[in-house]
């Protein structure tokens, strides 16, 4: 058996990493490839009121179950199915309900925070920080928010004055030293796109992952 490929895609709130995973999704058969989302891993908090759990920092490295991140992914890679949790932003909580994720030959895992956490950082193949502008990245947080998130205008502001951006100072924006590929203006970026579909495809195509080296996208870039 193959052993699967993880590429881990993060950058700041807004920047574009969901557009790159999914146009690295496209380029590959649906049997192949899945995208883990660490949004789904905030902890649960299931022992807390409504209104604490209105004041969780999203942005905080303790607001995310890593440990079981991890534990999927390491079970991804054996090739074993994880019971992956879903997690609901209009009730700040984990619903009971889980998804079945089947191991896939490319594993593709975006969050803010992937990154930022060594145990975690470690065992992707490919890491990828998407970097945009800030003020683009608050629109685009403002417009997700207030339309998938049932947000209000002020709420979303006065969250990424007080909270966001400072977390993304100090917690993501140092992450970016650990990428092997930096993508500026994410999805719309194609040149980097096609470098790391062509990059994954030799990888998967040379032999069978276990028996070779992590990919080199600086050797790509030649």
């Amino acid at each position: 058996m193959r052993k699967p490929l993880l590429i881990g895609i993060t950058g700041g709130t807004g920047s574009g990493k969901s557009t790159v995973a999914k146009a690295i999704y496209r380029n590959f058969k649906k049997e192949s490839i899945c995208i883990i989302m660490q949004d789904s891993y905030y902890k649960d908090q299931s022992d807390m009121t409504f209104e604490e759990r209105t004041k969780t920092n999203y942005d905080h490295p303790h607001a995310f179950d890593t440990p079981l991140l991890i534990e999927h992914l390491e079970t991804l890679v054996r090739g074993e199915a994880i019971d992956m949790p879903i997690y609901d932003f209009t009730i700040h909580n984990r619903k009971k309900e889980t998804v079945r994720e089947e191991s896939k030959d490319i594993i593709i895992v975006e969050g803010i925070l992937i990154l930022e956490d060594e145990r975690l950082r470690n065992l992707f193949d490919i890491k990828i920080y998407v970097d945009t502008d800030a003020d683009i990245r608050i629109l685009r947080r403002l417009t997700r928010d207030i339309r998938d998130r049932g947000r209000t205008l002020e709420s979303v502001i006065d969250q990424y004055l007080g909270v966001v951006r400072p977390m993304h100072l100090q917690f993501i924006e140092p992450t970016k030293r650990y990428a092997d590929l930096i993508v500026p203006e994410g999805g719309k970026n194609r040149v980097a796109i096609d470098i790391l579909v062509s990059t994954v495809k030799q990888s998967l195509a040379d032999k069978p992952l276990e028996e070779a080296e992590k990919p080199d996208v600086t050797e790509i870039l030649k």
